[in-house]
């Protein structure tokens, strides 16, 4: 079964989300840069949480993991990773870098005090991702489809999952044993524009080991009340599995027809 992720800084959404199955929650602590490469207008979350929240989040989990998004690599980056570490975090995160220089430096901050998950979001990670794998000794790594297609021009984050990008990575990383993800998914049987089945068989067909679970899964910037927000993680998370355990009973040939679907659906969205 695909590890599951949430973000939020919310102590008690993010009880909701561990008893309901989610394997990490996710605090974001990410804003450098942000508003820079992602356009005004496009529909992306920019989260700001703090080490404060870290420890808060922390302090209400007995189960998940307790993974933290750091900024990329700056003058205080060890000062940032030092404080992420001391207030619990389980596995760290490191986005939009660019160099195994940069890389390097992350896990020489780590140190083996937690686990790593390297985010590949841009072409230049894409670009130097060999000698990554073979330098690095980190843990995951995942791939951030909306900064990675906005650094290709592409209009649709789900069109690297058709066009070869992520298939070209993820070989990759499958040939170095590293676990991977990618992108996000929302609920089966929700009817989304690309439906959260055709996501979910894309991860089984990649082999992939970790989900995001996206805003269409639940937007408690939306939903606010608790029980609202329980009901829809219960029945959403269960859901999900469900069709996992359906997934991973199909042969080569399902998901080879799924993936045909899948591109079909996706050439329809990015011409409309």
């Amino acid at each position: 079964m695909l590890k599951l992720f949430y973000i939020t800084n919310n102590p008690e959404v993010a009880k909701i989300a561990e008893k309901s199955g989610v394997d990490r929650i996710f605090v974001d602590m990410e804003y450098i840069g942000k508003e820079l490469r992602q356009p005004k207008g496009m529909d992306t979350v920019k989260n700001h949480h703090t080490v404060d929240d870290v420890r808060k989040i922390k302090s209400v989990l007995t189960n998940a993991e307790l993974l933290v998004r750091v900024n990329p690599i700056h003058d205080n980056s060890a000062q940032e990773i030092e404080q992420t570490i001391q207030a619990g975090a389980d596995v760290i995160m490191l986005p939009y870098w660019k160099t195994p220089e940069e890389v390097n430096r992350f896990l020489e901050y780590v140190d083996g005090r937690t686990k790593t998950l390297l985010l590949l979001e841009t072409d230049e990670a894409a670009n130097c991702v060999d000698k990554v794998i073979n330098n690095g000794d980190f843990d995951e790594i995942y791939i951030g489809l909306n900064d990675l297609r906005i650094s290709q021009g592409k209009n649709f984050l789900f069109e690297l999952v058709t066009d070869g990008t992520v298939d070209e990575l993820v070989n990759k990383f499958k040939s170095a044993h590293l676990k991977f993800g990618f992108g996000g998914v929302g609920k089966v049987g929700a009817g989304d524009l690309l439906p959260a089945e055709n996501v979910l068989c894309e991860h089984y067909r990649l082999g992939s080991s970790m989900v995001i679970l996206s805003r269409a899964f639940c937007d408690t910037s939306k939903t606010t009340d608790l029980s609202d927000i329980e009901n829809a993680f219960k029945e959403g998370v269960n859901n999900n599995k469900k069709y996992e355990q359906m997934l991973a009973k199909q042969n080569e040939q399902f998901f080879e027809d799924k993936h045909k679907e899948t591109a079909e659906i996706i050439k329809r969205i990015v011409n409309s």
